[in-house]
């Protein structure tokens, strides 16, 4: 006897595919899912719709005067997304019952209630500079997050050491100062190359684009002290300085590669969440 696939598996599964070929071109999207059916609703619990910039992409929630009214609100949180992206404003889930003789003016009773989710991975934009030891760690823990990550180093084989993940770009580059003005503004900062020779022009790109939501630089106090003084030398202010974290990273864990890697990331997540 042959097994009868479940339907939703198939729609979960065709979602997926879908969700994962926008997210690996970069692209926003909303998906719109029907948690709550009463009445005479013409879709399952568990349908499931993706809208783009362009309209509907992907799946349907019911169709007539439901599903406009989904997507014109789908197309709302999206141009959130886009007026947000240089701030890095992040844009929180919804969940809305919709009456449909009250709220629609449909002629057959019920409800639906639709759960809206942003896919955020296009609003924030990490740029680490350097592929060492403590940046493959760092770099593979904030693949895990809802964000782009951009690994910047001018040896190949470090960054080869690195886990390709769809969320991540490498770039080589024999010139790593030259790649700030590439980025987009809002992009958050973590330098961690060679050492305070190989950093300072990097962070002074930075410091002179004055795009950045956030700049942090591994090293020790001693290494602080240099880098701001050689930076107030050249003529920034002190109020430009001293947006540089450095020490980069919450005062937690030990000075392992992985438990730095965490405390960048908290730090990270506590920067974002300030700006949202």
């Amino acid at each position: 006897m042959g097994i009868i696939a479940n339907p939703m598996s198939r729609v979960i599964a065709n979602y997926l595919e879908q969700a994962n070929k926008l997210a690996e071109r970069g692209v926003v999207f909303a998906t719109i899912t029907l948690v709550q059916p009463e009445g005479h609703v013409p879709q399952d619990i568990g349908a499931k719709a993706i809208v783009t910039e362009s309209g509907l992409a992907w799946g349907t929630v019911g169709g007539g005067r439901l599903e406009a009214r989904a997507i014109e609100h789908a197309l709302a949180m999206i141009a959130r997304v886009k007026l947000g992206a240089d701030t890095n404003t992040v844009v929180d889930a919804e969940m809305i019952r919709y009456e449909l003789q009250r709220d629609l003016n449909m002629v057959c009773g019920g409800a639906a209630t639709l759960f809206y989710e942003i896919s955020a991975a296009c609003n924030w934009n990490i740029a680490i500079f350097g592929a060492g030891h403590v940046a493959q760690a760092t770099v593979g823990l904030l693949c895990t997050f809802a964000c782009n990550v951009i690994c910047i180093d001018h040896r190949q084989e470090w960054l080869d050491k690195i886990a390709p993940r769809s969320n991540l770009r490498k770039i080589l580059a024999a010139e790593m100062p030259e790649e700030v003005y590439k980025l987009p503004a809002g992009t958050f900062y973590v330098c961690m190359s060679q050492g305070h020779a190989t950093d300072l022009p990097i962070v002074r790109q930075i410091l002179k684009r004055n795009q950045a939501a956030f700049i942090g630089v591994i090293g020790s106090e001693p290494k602080a002290r240099t880098l701001r003084g050689a930076l107030l030398k050249e003529g920034f202010t002190q109020e430009a300085v001293n947006k540089i974290h450095c020490p980069v990273g919450l005062p937690i864990g030990s000075n392992s590669p992985a438990e730095i890697a965490v405390s960048i990331a908290a730090q990270l997540l506590q920067t974002r969440d300030a700006l949202a």
